[in-house]
């Protein structure tokens, strides 16, 4: 595993305050809070509810960018900026492989029917260090 794959997994490896732009029905962006994962092929998962503006926001429009990696300014290092594809799947076996714990404290359980999955697909992965230098850059 290359060395800048290992540092943007280290940002993600577990659920983490992120920020989400999509962009609306009249392609304006709009940011919200979501709290995604990422595998080892740097696909971002994360939990939604299935009538949520955002599920409708990607339909309509896949393209999304995700902002991850800062939670306390006071202790921040570096974060990630993910461009990439979102796609909605509500099949049991990806819900029911995204699930954790925190989740039943939003929904019932993986069969919960407002729950569905946001799978983003990323293009390009930038990883930002704190201070005036220069990105390191993944591309898929």
């Amino acid at each position: 595993m290359s060395q800048l794959k290992e540092k943007i997994l280290s940002k993600v490896n577990k659920p983490t305050l992120s920020a989400l732009a999509t962009i609306t029905e009249d392609g304006k962006p709009w940011v919200r809070y979501v709290t995604p994962m990422a595998d080892e092929n740097l696909t971002f998962w994360m939990a939604t509810f299935i009538h949520s503006r955002k599920v409708a926001q990607i339909r309509k429009n896949p393209e999304v960018h995700l902002t991850v990696g800062v939670s306390d300014m006071e202790t921040a290092e570096s974060y990630i900026q993910v461009q990439g594809k979102a796609e909605i799947l509500t099949d049991t076996e990806t819900k029911r492989a995204v699930w954790y714990d925190h989740l039943k404290n939003i929904f019932s359980g993986p069969d919960d029917p407002n729950y569905c999955v946001c799978k983003i697909t990323p293009y390009r992965i930038e990883y930002q260090t704190m201070g005036p230098v220069a990105p390191e850059v993944w591309e898929g």
